[in-house]
């Protein structure tokens, strides 16, 4: 069997008869949003879809930031990137930072009214003067020309920051509305590679608004309860396929 890939699993499937909170990742909710029906087989039927390969490149790029960010984290004094683009910040020194930047943990909080632990775990945080907590997510591409966040697809990147920021003013924090993507972008226009990957580095300011979050807690909700799976999304590549391999085993 596929390393990377399990086929149906045993845990972390929904019951609608359990009385005990269910967990709910940030990237789950993203899934609800994208297409039901790939939600309901995920959660409820535990079949979940089949992963992409781990990009061990961002991986790498995602620990050298953090290692910087962090040692300027231990001396309260702010990152030169901070003051090239004039963030008047810090890196947010807490005792629950490993925590929160822990996959399957993160940051925590039981939204009630949907009996959801909802978990997202974050690159990092800043702190402004003003003392509110500012949500960093740190990303790694190679294109040509700047990098924005105006693409369709982005708007996973934006939902997940919102997410994070809504998780931690349920944790009792003042958060800024104003998050901040971290985009690493690797250069192709150097006319030697030498061994070494350059990359030119972007601060781009995204302001969150989470106010969707709670409406779409409560329809996921109400998604995992139904007997009845959702219809497949017209623009799902994965209810395509398996419409497509449905429809040619008949044939055969």
């Amino acid at each position: 069997m596929s390393q990377y890939y399990q086929g149906k699993r045993t845990r972390n499937i929904f019951d609608p008869d359990a009385k005990s909170p269910f967990k709910l990742s940030r990237s789950k909710i993203d899934l609800f949003l994208n297409c039901p029906r790939c939600f309901y087989i995920d959660r409820r039927l535990g079949v979940g879809q089949p992963p992409g390969y781990p990009f061990s490149l961002n991986s790498a790029v995602d620990t050298l930031l953090k290692k910087e960010f962090d040692y300027h984290r231990t001396k309260n004094s702010q990152h030169p990137l901070m003051k090239a683009y004039n963030i008047d910040a810090v890196p947010f020194n807490h005792e629950k930072m490993d925590e929160w930047r822990e996959n399957f943990v993160g940051v925590q909080f039981l939204h009630e009214p949907s009996n959801f632990i909802v978990t997202g775990a974050v690159d990092d945080i800043w702190m402004g003067r003003d003392k509110r907590l500012i949500v960093v997510d740190y990303k790694a591409t190679s294109k040509d020309g700047q990098v924005n966040l105006d693409a369709d697809w982005q708007v996973g990147y934006k939902r997940q920051m919102e997410v994070y920021q809504w998780l931690l003013r349920n944790n009792n924090h003042e958060v800024s509305d104003t998050g901040y993507f971290v985009y690493c972008n690797g250069r192709t226009d150097k006319e030697a590679f030498d061994g070494q990957l350059e990359f030119e580095v972007t601060v781009l300011p995204y302001t969150g608004d989470d106010s969707w979050i709670e409406d779409t807690l409560i329809n996921a909700r109400k998604c995992l309860e139904a007997e009845k799976m959702p219809n497949p999304s017209l623009d799902c590549d994965y209810c395509t396929y398996r419409k497509a391999v449905s429809d040619a085993v008949k044939r055969v």
